[in-house]
């Protein structure tokens, strides 16, 4: 691919993105013992040479939160900073999306999180919608969601997304574009890489963190930006029979950003999705700084 942005933070330094590479002996390339995170960048619609990147102290806390899983102590400053010169250095012209990612990187076949090497890096890629805009089918998939208590879902563990990988195939393999995993309970938990909301009669229901759910940033900017126009959310679990008969649902995510459901296995839902649409246009203008209600939410980067 030929849109991966030209610069990467690699061993502590910046380097063309082409030569920063890791051995085959990597021991987070055998045991998953990763974890990463992932946000938009744009350029501003009202000044080019400033690039705007969504809620990112949040998305560092997080992944410094992710880090810790690993036992590897990762200040969320250092890694705002390493960021911050990480746009610096590709000067970007296109929206964008950035990857930062914590990892085992000694050489070795014993799997530990003690007595071992960490590092982190970062690349970048263009990136426009990742789902359609216009809405997506989904399947239920056969794969169950993950419990908390044999990984660590608070944070973004490379290796939990087998199972994400999983259930986005199924899904893609059978004619659909996305997966909705349940949990062990038997609820409704989330897409493949995504959080779930659904609509019925003008309030918003969404599972809540017990549901074995990652605590998305764009769920939570949902959330409070829903309140704060004055709909109701209520956070509680969610049966896979409540998917059939919601007014909407919506995909919600860093990459996805909103995205309408249009189906479910063979039940299409409503084509009207105006309170999906009046978050989605929403956000969208929070993220393009047009906003000033929600400034703070928007990390400038001026490119001079």
């Amino acid at each position: 691919m030929d849109n991966f942005l030209p610069i990467a933070y690699f061993q502590e330094k910046f380097v063309p993105f082409a030569e920063a590479n890791i051995s085959i002996a990597t021991h987070a390339l055998h045991y998953g013992t990763g974890a990463f995170g992932g946000m938009r960048g744009l350029p501003n619609p009202q000044n080019p040479r400033e690039i705007l990147l969504f809620r990112l102290d949040r998305h560092c806390q997080r992944l410094s939160q992710s880090a810790q899983f690993l036992h590897y102590e990762l200040p969320a400053e250092q890694i705002q900073k390493a960021i911050t010169e990480f746009v610096h250095q590709n000067q970007p012209q296109n929206p964008f999306y950035i990857r930062p990612f914590v990892y085992t990187s000694d050489l070795g076949i014993a799997p530990r999180l003690h007595k071992i090497e960490k590092s982190f890096f970062i690349y970048g890629i263009e990136l426009g919608d990742y789902l359609s805009p216009d809405g997506v089918s989904c399947r239920i998939s056969s794969w169950l969601r993950q419990e908390d208590r044999s990984l660590p879902l608070r944070g973004k563990i490379s290796g939990a997304y087998i199972t994400s990988s999983l259930a986005k195939t199924e899904a893609v393999e059978s004619g659909f574009d996305e997966a909705i995993l349940m949990n062990t309970q038997g609820k409704v938990s989330e897409a493949s890489g995504m959080n779930i909301f659904v609509i019925r009669q003008g309030r918003i229901f969404t599972p809540p963190t017990d549901q074995d759910i990652l605590e998305g940033i764009t769920r939570d900017s949902l959330i409070q930006l829903a309140r704060d126009i004055g709909l109701e959310v209520v956070e509680r679990p969610i049966d896979k029979s409540e998917l059939i008969i919601a007014d909407e649902v919506f995909l919600s995510g860093t990459a996805a950003k909103v995205t309408p459901v249009k189906r479910v296995e063979n039940f299409v839902l409503p084509s009207n999705n105006p309170l999906t649409q009046k978050l989605r246009d929403k956000l969208t203008a929070i993220t393009e700084n047009r906003d000033p209600t929600y400034q703070d939410w928007t990390f400038p980067i001026s490119l001079d």
